[in-house]
């Protein structure tokens, strides 16, 4: 699915399931929540921390949770993630063009 889809089901779902959106600063804080749900997989998967038991190792569902989120919030705010993700390579590129071929830590 594009991301204007994505956008368009995320509301479409709220409106018949959630009732309503959470405001925007719930929202934000429940972006924060996940997250850090989602780091707290990395750092036992991916770190030096362990897994305690049945605690879940799939990052898929926190990741997808960050997301459904951060949709909320561009649909809330009047955000086009397709329109501001085409200008976040745009700067990206310009800015970082040689920037990280040139990076030696990166060689």
């Amino acid at each position: 699915m594009s991301i204007k889809e994505a956008q368009e089901r995320v509301d479409a779902w709220i409106r018949e399931y959630g009732v309503r959106y959470f405001s925007e600063l719930t929202n934000m804080a429940v972006l924060t929540e996940e997250v850090g749900e989602l780091a707290r997989i990395m750092a036992r998967k991916y770190g030096d921390q362990s897994f305690k038991e049945g605690e879940n190792q799939d990052p898929r569902e926190e990741m997808a949770d960050v997301l459904w989120v951060l949709i909320c919030l561009a649909n809330q705010t009047g955000v086009d993630l397709t329109e501001a993700l085409e200008k976040s390579f745009e700067k990206k590129t310009k800015r970082d063009k040689e920037r990280h071929k040139n990076n030696p830590k990166l060689q």
